[in-house]
């Protein structure tokens, strides 16, 4: 009997077979039409799930007004019934914390940021009550939650990959300044989430406005009519609705202007180069027409949302400085301005004043360039317990603390990463690591102008989402691409694995300080890595 001898394939080096399961499985996911679809709706509905058991555990505790939740618990209910902040007496805050929340005068407080963001927090309390912590922190909970997941939309536009956006989302649900930003009343999480709903909206809208652009330029050129001005796109629906959540962002705290801004500039220069690559002979010209188009779009809208956040102050008489201007309103050119805008104005300026002119020192102060460098994060909460009191079994005793800190790991990692990304981006032109640089900018440098303001850490939640897109696409080029050598994409693989692993283990490491677990003096002096960390 005679048989055929089968040619032998070579063997696969066991260094590559990672890599070769994962491609298998790539191009069984890109075959299952189905599947494929499933995995769309299961990646970011794991990463948000993922991110509110974080977010929501035990989030009722500690059961006391934290750091800054002192200006916003109680400003916020004053808020929710009087339509603006008042003062509370002497001692507000144990009363507060004991049940006593009707205890607000009708004099008003002087608050240094917009309404919108107490007014959020403070439905939070009317629907729990203004007892309940948990009330005082379920929206910042919801905010910091959502923020999670409008950072796995945002790669999913940037990508088009599930699994470039499972591991954004999942770093950002993970990270221990975005878990603790969202276990405390106050501002800086919904501020974060505004803004990221604003970036979504810009990329939504680029990607339809440039497509349609180009497809107007194409049957321009099927008519054989010349290319000397392109089309302008009044329909923008996305960038109008960027404006809405831009203005909301300004209505929680006015940073939020200094990224509507870069984004808005971000939209005529994306435009602008649109142009010019689909060989518009006026591209600059042109690009300034499109550009007032899109102004028109996005600004009102955010001015008239920002406007909005502060009605309840321009309709009650209670608010401070509500009638500052009354006995002497302006003349002239701007005399047709409403009484209560004159006042909401003054009170603008009056704002402005007070916040530059803030340098008092404080234990947890960082100037801006410190921030890269992690040197001084805030303790938002810490409380001591002694050795056999309340289940605490540790000779030094033990501690609560509520610590606003990064993953160490995925902070300096992304700070790196941005640096990387700005070369790699000059280098290959892609427009993606654009909107990410332009994002870091403009929620990092305006800050380095005001180096002896009194600011903290924590305001670097708004950069952290930025830092984990640059890290990502850091992560993507460790891996390599599908057309690399099988050797060099099994070593990048691995190390990918291997960071992300570590990066997880951190998180896992420092979760008891984020959460305010009552932990040993020994585990908590582990976390001390430097001296400003104390």
């Amino acid at each position: 009997m005679s048989s055929t001898a089968e040619p032998l394939l070579p063997a696969i080096p066991a260094r590559q077979r990672f890599g070769v399961r994962l491609d298998d499985a790539r191009r069984r996911l890109a075959a299952d039409v189905m599947l494929g679809r499933r995995l769309a709706w299961l990646a970011p509905l794991a990463v948000t799930l993922l991110a509110g058991i974080l977010r929501f555990w035990n989030l009722a505790h500690p059961h006391a007004i934290v750091f800054d939740e002192t200006y916003y618990v109680k400003d916020a209910w004053s808020q929710w019934n009087l339509g603006y902040a008042a003062t509370w007496p002497d001692g507000a805050d144990a009363r507060f914390t004991d049940g006593e929340t009707d205890i607000f005068l009708d004099a008003p407080s002087f608050v240094v940021h917009p309404p919108l963001g107490k007014f959020l927090i403070g439905a939070g309390m009317a629907l729990f009550g203004p007892t309940s912590s948990f009330g005082w922190r379920f929206a910042v909970a919801v905010a910091g939650t959502l923020a999670v997941l409008v950072l796995y939309l945002i790669a999913w536009q940037l990508t088009r990959s599930v699994l470039f956006s499972s591991v954004a989302g999942g770093l950002m649900a993970i990270d221990g300044l975005a878990i603790v930003m969202s276990r405390v009343a106050i501002l800086d999480i919904l501020l974060t989430f505004f803004v990221l709903l604003s970036v979504w909206f810009v990329l939504i809208d680029r990607r339809r406005h440039l497509d349609r652009l180009a497809e107007a330029m194409r049957r321009r050129d099927a008519a054989g009519r010349a290319a000397w001005w392109g089309a302008v796109r009044w329909g923008r629906p996305w960038l109008f609705a960027a404006g809405i959540a831009g203005g909301a962002a300004c209505g929680v705290k006015w940073s939020g202007a200094w990224v509507l801004a870069a984004l808005g500039l971000y939209v005529v220069v994306s435009d602008a180069l649109a142009r010019r690559r689909l060989g518009i002979h006026f591209w600059p010209a042109d690009a300034v027409r499109q550009g007032a188009a899109a102004f028109v779009i996005l600004v009102p809208v955010a001015v008239l949302v920002y406007l909005a956040s502060w009605t309840t102050w321009l309709t009650t008489d209670g608010g401070y400085e509500r009638h500052a201007v009354d006995a002497n309103p302006a003349r002239g050119f701007w005399s047709w301005v409403p009484l209560p805008l004159q006042n909401l104005w003054h009170y603008h300026q009056t704002i402005y004043t007070a916040t530059a002119e803030i340098t008092s020192s404080h234990p947890y102060a960082s100037p801006a360039w410190q921030w890269p460098l992690l040197l001084r994060p805030t303790s938002m909460y810490a409380n001591s317990t002694a050795d056999g009191v309340a289940g605490c079994a540790s000779a030094r005793g033990c501690i609560e603390i509520l610590y606003s800190m990064p993953n160490p790991l995925l902070w300096w990692l992304g700070v790196l990463a941005v640096l990387w990304l700005a070369v790699h981006g000059v280098r290959t032109r892609d427009w993606r690591a654009g909107i990410v640089l332009v994002a870091v900018a403009a929620t990092y440098v305006p800050w380095l102008f005001y180096p002896s303001r009194t600011i903290f850490q924590f305001y670097t939640v708004l950069i952290l989402p930025f830092l984990i897109l640059a890290l990502a696409f850091a992560l993507r080029e460790i891996a390599g691409s599908p057309q690399a050598d099988p050797d060099r994409r099994a070593v990048g693989r691995r190390t990918v694995l291997v960071i992300l692993g570590v990066i997880v283990a951190v998180s896992a490491f420092w979760y008891p300080l984020w959460s305010a677990m009552r932990i040993p003096y020994e585990f908590y002096w582990v976390h001390n890595w430097l001296p400003g960390w104390v």
